[in-house]
């Protein structure tokens, strides 16, 4: 593997004498003392009362890309789950996030599962989280991004209630009620916090679910990009199958991957909970997924990587394993608010640095080193 990606990654680009900065420190440790599910509802209270970064969004020739038509300042995202109601998407703008995704959002409102749902894994850098798609349900939803900025691309992550009996037609419902307020879609079929989801993730039941939601986004008054979350714990022959159901289906890109009910070599003591492990751990298994979709696509469909992702190095590491653009969820936990903005300015650095003159030219130069 290059020297590049042998560095450590204790690389950062924040500047530490940044007030903001140190503001941002002394609020996470407090956050640290807190419930974690807890300390989420603060962080959004925070947002919503200006008092988090609003340094606005690094960009550059380096890392300007249109991906699914969608025109992009850079390639760092927030994933879905940070911002489940659509609550706070001004401020998150200005964090410098190139693309912000919110949700999951369901037809019906729901509660999601039993607290505590969340759990923080401190000497992992990971966390754990069986939250259910608990949100206030596609209405609500579909109100406040009708209310959005129109600057920034915003999308949405499309979920199924819990107790549905056709679950392929509530995402439907959802893409049908609020997509014309957003920028993309993702059906996501690959939480494992609700019950047989992933099931859907065969191929003849995503072809089916897949070729609904197309035939819905085409009846819109906007033609959005449809995106597909998929499951870090695929076998090959399973990841190839998915592949097939993507070009067959036509759809705009894959984001690789969710949550894993992997739990290998963790140290906290709340490995035995129960739910999706996110975080550093999971970096390398979703970057072999990654990697293995990227082969079997050839670069026909653009593949978006999210799993432990908390660098500007690790962001390099996805794009060479053959994504275009990221997203990161729970390294915000450790590192704050203003991360995306920092990994966005070092991934510019080390493009320059390597030699690329933009993101494009090093989209899947390493994919051999995941195989």
């Amino acid at each position: 593997m290059d020297k590049t990606f042998t560095i450590k990654r204790k690389f950062s680009c924040i500047s530490e004498r940044s007030p903001m900065k140190i503001v941002e420190k002394l609020g996470l440790k407090l956050l640290y003392k807190t419930d974690p599910e807890n300390a989420h509802h603060l962080a959004i209270k925070a947002l919503k009362y200006g008092l988090t970064p609003k340094a606005g969004v690094y960009t550059s020739k380096r890392l300007k890309q249109n991906i699914a038509g969608l025109e992009l300042p850079n390639p760092i995202g927030l994933a879905a789950g940070f911002d489940k109601n659509a609550e706070v998407i001004a401020p998150l703008l200005n964090t410098g996030f190139g693309f912000i995704e919110v949700g999951a959002a369901t037809p019906e409102p729901q509660k999601g599962n039993n607290k505590p749902r969340l759990f923080r894994l401190n000497e992992d850098q990971g966390s754990i989280n069986r939250f259910g798609f608990n949100n206030e349900g596609m209405l609500i939803i579909a109100d406040r991004l009708s209310k959005r900025p129109n600057k920034g691309i915003v999308g949405l992550n499309l979920g199924a209630n819990k107790n549905s009996s056709h679950r392929a037609i509530d995402f439907v419902k959802v893409l049908e009620t609020c997509g014309n307020f957003i920028d993309f879609a993702t059906v996501n079929v690959s939480s494992p916090n609700t019950e047989k989801l992933r099931d859907l993730q065969g191929e003849k039941a995503l072809t089916a679910l897949l070729t609904g939601v197309i035939e819905t986004r085409n009846q819109l008054g906007r033609q959005i990009p449809i995106f597909l979350k998929i499951a870090p714990d695929l076998t090959s022959e399973e990841i190839s199958q998915i592949a097939q159901v993507a070009r067959h289906t036509r759809i705009d890109a894959i984001i690789a991957t969710n949550t894993t009910l992997d739990r290998t070599n963790l140290m906290s003591k709340h490995q035995i909970q129960t739910g999706g492990l996110s975080g550093k751990p999971l970096f390398e298994k979703s970057t072999r997924v990654l990697a293995k979709l990227a082969y079997e696509l050839e670069g026909n469909i653009p593949i978006i990587g999210v799993g432990g992702i908390d660098s500007a190095e690790a962001a390099f590491e996805k794009i060479r394993a053959g994504a275009s653009l990221v997203q990161l969820y729970t390294a915000l936990v450790f590192h704050g608010l203003s991360l995306g903005r920092d990994i966005a300015k070092g991934l510019d650095s080390l493009l320059e640095k390597n030699g690329y003159d933009h993101i494009s030219q090093a989209v899947g130069s390493g994919i051999q080193d995941y195989l």
